[in-house]
């Protein structure tokens, strides 16, 4: 039997980059600009997932 392992909520910015194929700079830069949100905890700085794949689905309807 496999146990379900949940989709985490939010990612820190290494996964983020790697998850979305975006780069490590564009990323803050995007982070800046207020297209990608974050949650800071302290130093850590977490990235929600939900956030990136509202980014995504919004540029991907922006191209089209």
């Amino acid at each position: 039997m496999n146990p379900i392992t949940p989709e985490p909520l939010t990612v820190r910015i290494k996964e983020a980059c790697r998850i979305t194929g975006i780069g490590r700079s564009k990323l803050y830069e995007l982070i800046a600009e207020g297209e990608i949100e974050v949650i800071k905890v302290g130093a850590m700085t977490l990235v929600p997932v939900e956030g990136l794949r509202a980014f995504i689905g919004k540029a991907r309807e922006e191209r089209q």
